[in-house]
């Protein structure tokens, strides 16, 4: 590979390229650390250089030479998500996407943003020009790519109301770059934006997005306080069918983890205390403490919108105690903690957490995000695992699937194995189209790279480059 690289790099010269191996290094990493699993398979992985295009005239540039040399790409954002999905496996190239950090156009409804935007700077613009937002975002907001949330999320801040970036609508048009000998800009609407969305960028580079968006508002962070942890999930799903209150953010997190992990937050909360933790807009939050005044069993803990300035000082939005930031905050506390991604599908949601809390007690402590799936209101799952063995843990997420509860398993880093446990035709026929060298984001597609892989086996796969990555050269 050594060869290759410093062929690359010479048909590179003028482009910002990275090669000091501590940066290198740095830069090759995401979030895979939740995971005692893929710590221990990912930590030694590493790319050749970091290469940082500043428009996507540099992107086609660097696809076409990486093409001629055989050398893979693995497409970054932020390097936010927490399961492997922008490690480079078989080394090579990180394609840094940061510089392309354009917001191109708004209108009514709709922003153009290149990929490397970060949303809160894509909402800062999008407010200042006519009050309005992104309808989705991840809890890593502040410092998260729109491209990056695209080929790597699935819903978050904003599911509540809009789903999740699967249902149609919620991506207008993907832009990507394919890797061929002389790569295609395609622009991917309707149906065809499933070939790349939630891909790992396996089969394109994302160099633009179109997205929608909603009204701004000044959301008012609530938290509601329950002595039962179920107690409050009834109240979360009974309040996430009021359609009237217009809500951007429901979570439940089961105690004692609100007063464990949310330092900040911990004058506000008793150890026993589970916590209901809402975005509401300002115009509905009358009507929601109407609506919790009928739940004997809560009570209202902090609000924004009447604590003091001295209270308001330093607390992080309710945002960053939900979704991902949940666990982040854990792992700050308790580095042995772990986590899990579950659906409690509709319409039994209530009766199958309730089984699985009961099955599991403080091992597994509850964390649920209420979320609109197919249309209706139920939750997911992002549980704290108080981890002991990788056979606990996998028997863990066994009795849960015995149990009703799918995983999304986030100790994998293949598509395939995080939930779908299928192969996807529809991205393995464009990645066959788009890059027929298999040299995006190699390991992470298993119907490319073992076709007669059977999902059903109970056995991992494990990508034969991770073998050589770190090693290569």
């Amino acid at each position: 590979m050594t060869t290759a690289i410093e062929a690359l790099k010479r048909d590179l010269e003028g482009l910002s390229i990275e090669d000091n191996p501590a940066i290198v290094r740095q830069k090759s990493r995401d979030f895979y650390w939740y995971s005692p699993i893929l710590k221990r398979q990912l930590d030694h992985v590493t790319a050749d250089l970091i290469v940082m295009p500043k428009s996507e005239a540099e992107v086609v540039r660097v696809v076409k030479a990486a093409f001629a040399h055989g050398v893979p790409i693995t497409t970054r954002g932020a390097g936010t998500g927490n399961y492997g999905q922008a490690m480079p496996l078989s080394g090579g190239i990180v394609l840094s996407l940061l510089e392309l950090d354009k917001v191109k156009s708004i209108r009514p409804g709709v922003v153009v943003a290149e990929a490397g935007a970060i949303l809160e700077k894509i909402d800062g613009e999008t407010k200042t020009h006519s009050g309005q937002e992104l309808r989705l975002h991840p809890s890593t907001y502040r410092t998260a790519t729109i491209g990056g949330f695209i080929a790597g999320g699935s819903g978050g801040v904003g599911s509540i109301r809009w789903g999740g970036l699967r249902d149609l609508g919620n991506v207008i048009r993907v832009r990507v770059v394919t890797c061929e000998a002389e790569p295609r800009i395609l622009d991917l609407t309707g149906e065809d934006i499933a070939k790349v969305s939630h891909a790992y960028g396996t089969n394109g580079i994302i160099t633009e997005v179109e997205v929608p968006l909603a009204p701004a508002y000044d959301w008012v962070d609530v938290l509601v306080g329950f002595d039962d942890f179920l107690d409050g999930a009834a109240f979360a799903d009974a309040l996430g069918n009021e359609d009237g209150i217009l809500l951007k953010n429901l979570a439940v997190i089961a105690s004692p983890l609100p007063h464990d992990y949310f330092l900040r937050h911990q004058k506000f909360i008793r150890k026993d205390q589970s916590v209901v933790a809402i975005m509401v807009a300002p115009f509905a939050v009358d009507a929601l403490m109407a609506f919790t005044g009928r739940w004997r069993k809560g009570s209202v803990l902090y609000r924004s919108d009447t604590a003091s300035a001295e209270e308001r000082k330093g607390l992080p939005p309710v945002y960053e105690l939900a979704w991902n930031h949940t666990t982040l905050r854990g792992l700050r506390v308790d580095p042995g903690i772990t986590y899990l991604q579950v659906l409690y599908p509709f319409p039994h949601q209530l009766e199958r957490l309730a089984a699985v809390t009961r099955l599991f007690g403080d091992e597994v402590p509850g964390h649920l995000e209420f979320v609109r799936f197919d249309g209706k209101i139920t939750c997911f799952g992002l549980p704290v695992v108080r981890y002991t063995t990788d056979e606990r843990l996998e028997e863990i997420m066994r009795l849960h699937e015995e149990n009703g509860c799918p995983i999304f398993n986030p100790h994998r880093y293949t598509l395939e194995e995080g939930g779908m446990k299928q192969t996807d035709e529809t991205q393995l026929s464009f990645k066959r189209e788009a890059d027929p060298k298999g040299l995006l984001n190699p390991g992470k597609m298993i119907a490319w790279e073992d076709p007669s892989y059977d999902y059903k086996s109970d056995k991992v796969f494990l990508f034969k480059g991770l073998e050589q990555a770190g090693t290569q050269g």
